[in-house]
């Protein structure tokens, strides 16, 4: 063929960056020596791959084809090598999970815990990120799962439902509606101070959505981007928020109010690149979160 596969990853490098000097700092060599390589690579290939008259590199209409299956044959066989050393008994393996951040308050301690419990040499790597990052990362093969909400995905993605999400009022102990027994009418929380987390959160969209429908505009007097922010402040204040009600019922001095009408439910669902090869680490995962599901009394998701 004339060239390895660490050439196709100099290439990839390049188009990232822009610039042979960046690329050759990333990969850990020196600049003559990655131009040298990329020039082979266009001599075995017969074509020019990089434009590189302007300011920064860019592909060429070649190069920008050739990249695209390089990327997707690199993203194989970093699966193919997976598949190779993944160990069906569980004795050790990885799981790269992603989740969308109010999760992180109430759902991935007791199933990272049970996955440590079952299978403790499994290696979990859990990060917080929106939706659209993590259905990318997962098309990218950055991911093996994501947890996040049904809805449009892109191209390539599966999506399993799990279960039925519902928000609501979320209060503290010594709130006034801390010992309401029945739903409050939404009109009451007009000019209501609120703490809401900040409009990056999917879940503050879906919130803004309500309050508008119902024509109510609470005081929004704190926003922030951090769960643990918000049930800080509804604990040690007089602010309400609102939150899946999961968190407060996990909670012990935070009390859920629900509304009239209820705030829409949302069904969560699990994530994965269609068609990918999916380890004994990700298919034990799956099992036992659809386990936590049927034992821990979440509402079944709805046809919608």
């Amino acid at each position: 063929m004339g060239f390895e596969l660490r050439h196709l990853r100099y290439l990839l490098a390049v188009a990232e960056h822009g610039s042979f000097t960046r690329a050759a700092e990333s990969l850990h060599i020196s600049q003559p020596t990655l131009s040298q390589q990329i020039k082979q690579m266009e001599r075995v290939i017969g074509a020019q791959l990089l434009d590189r008259t302007g300011r920064t590199v860019r592909l060429t209409d070649v190069g920008e084809t050739y990249v695209h299956y390089a990327r997707r044959a690199l993203q194989e066989l970093a699966a193919a090598e997976r598949a190779v050393h993944d160990v069906a008994d569980l004795s050790r393996g990885n799981l790269r999970l992603a989740v969308t951040p109010t999760f992180t308050a109430y759902l991935i301690g007791p199933l990272a815990g049970q996955l440590h419990v079952r299978h403790p040499h499994i290696s979990l790597n859990i990060r917080e990120m929106t939706q659209d990052h993590i259905e990318s990362a997962l098309l990218a093969d950055d991911l093996d799962l994501g947890i996040a909400f049904r809805g449009s995905h892109l191209p390539g993605i599966t999506a399993g439902d799990l279960f039925t999400e519902n928000l609501s009022l979320v209060v503290g102990t010594h709130h006034p509606y801390a010992d309401r027994t029945g739903p409050l009418p939404v009109r009451e929380l007009e000019g209501h101070p609120l703490v809401l987390l900040s409009s990056d959160f999917a879940t503050r969209k879906h919130i803004d959505t309500y309050f508008g429908r119902h024509h109510t505009t609470p005081h929004i007097a704190v926003e922030a981007n951090s769960i643990h922010a918000v049930t800080e402040m509804v604990q040690h204040t007089p602010l309400a928020s609102v939150l899946p009600e999961a968190i407060a019922h996990d909670h012990p001095h935070l009390h859920p109010v629900p509304l009239d009408p209820p705030l829409p439910e949302r069904t969560v669902t699990l994530l994965r690149r269609s068609g990918s090869y999916q380890s004994a680490a990700a298919r034990a995962f799956t099992h036992l979160t659809r386990q936590w599901v049927a034992s821990s009394g979440t509402p079944a998701p709805r046809d919608l």
